[in-house]
């Protein structure tokens, strides 16, 4: 069997690199975007992305036009990737060389880190880019509750995954357009406060290229801090594109070898295959779920995410776990559906 990528990944990746060196040529230099990433007391996971920009982009014209156009997605998909370059992360007085992947993307584990519980700060280089910090999440040893939230249709209305919707919302639509879901930053609120220490993960299908977009929108509508972790919608070493399934299943068994004394509150919606998703985990990782909570879609959602009014059809139930299930249409339902099955104290 060939070891060599799938075929659509070596043509990204001959593309990239000749785009690349194109813009080099003209002058075109190097930028690190700095992710939000997380750990614990033995490690942590450095999330960040090395692309090309224009020189002008430095100046007063630059600036105005990248707040002119950053508030329409299509911008934060034309990017010029900076592929296998090396970098350095820097943590207090220490020195980690790392290199970014075919797509320009780092994510790098480092251990021993020395750093306390909370957000703490390292910073990333590369040669020829002035260096940024990024933020990661250091969980302390006595957390034992945690969230994971889908994005999506969770906490944003994006019509998502019809194709001509969707399209128009990630790459035309002003982004102060976008709603938030009623009640569900009260709710994460509630429960990160009746759990001091707890921390919040997003998990999106989204792509990375989105991140600064999501960042801007989770602060302006009050959700909690926590680290984003996107994808990229690209060839794979195995295939034309990436699938969003697989990505959520990875990371949630990541987050559960990662932290393996917390139980998460999974929360998701019904439009596209959280209920399945987060079902299968829990049936074979009963003790790293806490709870599952599905937000329902409308009826006017449902056609649009997927062709009919009826719902997915529901997993099968949590049989075996000691996970509750609760549905509801907002924040709010759920909170008081998760106060009557968990007993816990949440903003409702």
């Amino acid at each position: 069997m060939s070891t060599k990528p799938f075929i659509a990944a070596r043509i990204e990746e001959f593309l990239d690199r000749r785009l690349e060196a194109l813009f080099r040529a003209i002058g075109w230099h190097e930028q690190v975007i700095g992710y939000t990433g997380y750990g614990s007391s033995d490690f942590l996971r450095v999330m960040a992305r090395v692309k090309l920009v224009p020189q002008w982009s430095r100046g007063q014209l630059g600036r105005a036009t990248k707040e002119f156009v950053k508030r329409r997605g299509w911008r934060s998909f034309l990017t010029a990737p900076c592929v296998r370059v090396p970098t350095t992360i820097t943590i207090g007085d220490r020195r980690v060389i790392a290199t970014t992947d075919r797509g320009g993307y780092l994510d790098h584990r480092i251990v021993d880190h020395g750093l306390p519980p909370g957000w703490q700060k390292v910073t990333v280089q590369s040669p020829g880019s002035q260096p940024v910090e990024c933020e990661v999440l250091v969980v302390g040893d006595d957390a034992r509750f945690g969230l994971v939230s889908d994005i999506d249709d969770t906490v944003l209305t994006t019509w998502l995954p019809r194709p001509m919707i969707a399209a128009w919302n990630s790459f035309v639509r002003d982004e102060s357009n976008r709603q938030s879901i009623p009640g569900m930053a009260r709710f994460y609120e509630g429960y990160l406060a009746a759990h001091p220490g707890a921390p919040m993960i997003y998990l999106s299908t989204g792509a990375w290229n989105t991140y600064d977009f999501l960042k801007r929108f989770l602060e302006r509508h009050r959700y909690p801090k926590g680290p984003l972790l996107l994808t990229d919608w690209g060839p794979t070493n195995t295939g034309w594109f990436r699938s969003g399934m697989e990505h959520k299943r990875t990371n949630l068994l990541r987050l559960a070898a990662d932290f393996p004394q917390v139980a998460w509150l999974l929360i998701g919606d019904d439009g596209q295959h959280d209920p399945e998703i987060y079902a299968e985990f829990a049936r074979s990782h009963p003790s790293h779920v806490a709870a599952v909570a599905i937000r329902q879609l409308s009826p006017a959602e449902q056609v649009l995410a997927h062709g009919t009014n009826m719902p997915l059809e529901e997993p099968e139930d949590l049989h075996g776990t000691d996970s509750s299930w609760v549905e509801a249409p907002d924040g709010r339902g759920l909170a008081a559906r998760l106060r009557t099955a968990l007993g816990r104290p949440s903003a409702g």
